[in-house]
């Protein structure tokens, strides 16, 4: 499974970094990953002029948007998107962080998945 990792380099900026969850396949109930530990579950909805300036992740968890994508712009100006069932791996807690951009005036609706 795709996930799209969201790091604090060497150099203090965010970085994006694909990674893929290995699934083992099980038959009949389809194919799993192995546990990962979590501590805690938030829901959120943004509105769809949504633009949050350049800020850290609060901490390490995963961002799995529900329904709406989101633009995740780092500080040399790249941007990702990241789809409706998109997955992100937010871990760039210190430097100069990322800016996330509402897509299209389209509210959103996410789950953040805490790592801490």
């Amino acid at each position: 499974m795709h996930v799209t990792r969201l790091f604090t380099g060497d150099d203090g900026e965010s970085h994006f970094e694909d990674i893929d969850v290995p699934l083992e396949e099980l038959g009949d109930i389809g194919r799993i990953s192995e546990l990962h530990p979590a501590t805690g579950l938030v829901f959120r909805e943004v509105d769809g002029d949504y633009d949050f300036d350049f800020h850290n992740a609060p901490r390490r968890q995963y961002v799995i948007n529900l329904d709406a994508p989101v633009d995740i712009e780092t500080g040399d100006g790249t941007r990702r998107r990241i789809e409706a069932g998109g997955i992100l791996l937010a871990e760039d807690t210190t430097g100069h962080g990322h800016r996330s951009i509402a897509v299209d005036g389209k509210p959103r609706r996410c789950l953040f998945v805490t790592l801490d």
